[in-house]
């Protein structure tokens, strides 16, 4: 009876520390709701929004024209009815590639212009020379009243291209991806002065979670979907979560 008292106990703590944590837990949809419609395009992130997220998460590529795309792959055969590199095609060619029988593939501006300021933007820069002309598009956004600097976040596994967008911006918040040892991301964030680090949620724990924070770092884990996996990451204090179905994490 003594031990059955105990583990009751410190189940409702369990409960009750994860409640805690989640107070204030920024709900990111994952290339908008992965988890109900086809990702990266305008009726997955309408779809996000309408699940009460509070950022959304796209990948952008540079395709053959210059233009900002918002896809996740380097190649076209997973997902539409298309195949080849995305980086290689032009604009007018990619604007006729169905996603998954009747979805299009937007451009950076078209989902800028979807969501219009109501939630934060994480602009992951999937492709190779996106750093530039991210920056060019938004600047012409900044000066409308819906998008602001602290609006949109930047974030990218290729250190080298967040170093490039850092030199040109000072004010757009960054964000280290990794899927390694979330701890090896720190300096990289101090140089970079990022506001986040981005990591594999099962790369993370009590301790480097700890140490995270105390580096300064907010800490966005990708992506938790499963409801066991979200409980441990509010207990552990994170302070976002990205992921396929918005609707599973409870303010």
């Amino acid at each position: 009876m003594k031990y059955r008292s105990f583990y009751i106990i410190l189940f409702f703590g369990f409960i009750i520390t994860a409640c805690m944590s989640s107070k204030n837990l920024v709900i990111i949809g994952h290339r908008g709701a992965k988890g109900h419609l086809a990702e990266n395009t305008l009726p997955s992130i309408s779809k996000a929004i309408e699940l009460g997220v509070d950022g959304i998460e796209i990948d952008i590529f540079k395709c053959a024209s210059g233009e900002l795309v918002v896809f996740h792959d380097k190649t076209l055969e997973k997902l539409t009815n298309s195949t080849g590199y995305i980086e290689e095609l032009v604009l007018d060619s990619i604007r006729r590639i169905e996603v998954l029988n009747g979805y299009s593939i937007p451009t950076l501006e078209e989902v800028l212009d979807l969501i219009n300021g109501r939630v934060f933007l994480n602009i992951e820069l999937k492709g190779s020379a996106t750093a530039l002309k991210t920056d060019e598009v938004l600047q012409v956004y900044f000066e409308g009243e819906a998008w602001f600097p602290e609006k949109i976040l930047i974030s990218s596994f290729n250190w080298d291209e967040l170093k490039i967008f850092r030199q040109i911006n000072k004010e757009v918040p960054i964000a280290i991806l990794t899927e390694d040892d979330p701890l090896d991301a720190i300096p990289i964030g101090l140089e970079l002065k990022a506001k986040a680090i981005n990591p594999d949620f099962k790369t993370l724990n009590s301790i480097n979670v700890v140490k995270i924070h105390k580096a300064g770092f907010k800490v966005f884990p990708w992506t938790v979907n499963k409801i066991d996996n979200i409980a441990i990451m509010k207990s552990l204090g994170v302070d976002g979560i990205i992921t396929d179905f918005p609707e599973r994490i409870s303010p």
